[in-house]
């Protein structure tokens, strides 16, 4: 029987600030700037996301989501926002034993520095608490599988969910990012650190649970909808590269 789902975005991050942001560590005009910087931070975690959000979203599921308790298996991107996040969020399930799995195909969308992932040998002595050895050697090369095209998205997608299906265990969270969660997986919109409950249908078909579906995701942080990719979640042309944040809600 294929396993019920925990999507989770990540908490708010350096990128989904602007400048006015009470919350914001860094500038989004600093950034931008600074190119090189952006890179360095891959958009970690602000104070806010890493505290306050991070915090709500642990007592939730310890205290709330009897479910969560039955979580076996917790999948995350490589990337340092979804890994904070995981740490802060979910430690509660490693202290238990529950594993962690780095899953690549689970990253950000776009090819943007604040989307694309550091290399294995630089995350894996930031992280050495998580095993690196089973991530794909492509990353974080947006080619093939990863690349930032409406064909690499649908793929992606569907790749991400096969390999979910297939696991044994019963119930798995994963935590990922908005515009991938949107675009390549359930066509819903998640808001940091919120998250929504799934079951398989047909196929690789992601079916939510009223749960959260009615008040807008697990924490009511996130829009109430059906959102599909469209023309504007992917580039036509590298050069139109958007990033994560447009068409998503950055707060």
């Amino acid at each position: 029987m294929a396993p019920t789902v925990i999507l989770i975005r990540h908490a708010e991050a350096l990128h989904n600030v602007s400048n006015k942001s009470p919350s914001s560590q860094i500038s989004s005009v600093e950034i931008s700037d600074v190119p090189v910087v952006y890179n360095r931070l891959q958009a970690k975690l602000t104070d806010l996301g890493l505290g306050k959000q991070c915090e709500e979203l642990a007592r939730h599921l310890q205290n709330e989501l009897p479910l969560a308790k039955q979580i076996e298996l917790i999948v995350v991107s490589p990337m340092r926002r979804t890994l904070q996040t995981a740490q802060q969020a979910l430690g509660w399930l490693m202290k238990r034993g529950v594993p962690v799995v780095l899953g690549p195909e689970w990253q950000e969308n776009s090819a943007k520095p604040c989307d694309t992932g550091s290399a294995i040998s630089l995350m894996e002595k930031e992280w050495p608490q998580f095993d690196w050895s089973s991530v794909d050697p492509v990353y974080p090369s947006k080619t093939g599988i990863y690349e930032y095209t409406r064909q690499g998205l649908t793929e992606r997608g569907i790749h991400a969910k096969q390999l979910i299906k297939q696991r044994p265990e019963k119930v798995i969270a994963v935590v990922s990012h908005s515009g991938f969660l949107r675009c390549g997986v359930s066509e819903k919109k998640y808001g940091n650190a919120d998250f929504r409950i799934f079951d398989f249908g047909e196929g690789v078909d992601l079916v939510e649970w009223e749960l959260t579906e009615q008040p807008g995701g697990g924490l009511g942080k996130s829009p109430k909808g059906v959102y599909p990719m469209s023309e504007g979640d992917y580039p036509e042309r590298p050069e139109m590269d958007i990033g994560e944040v447009v068409g998503e809600n950055p707060s």
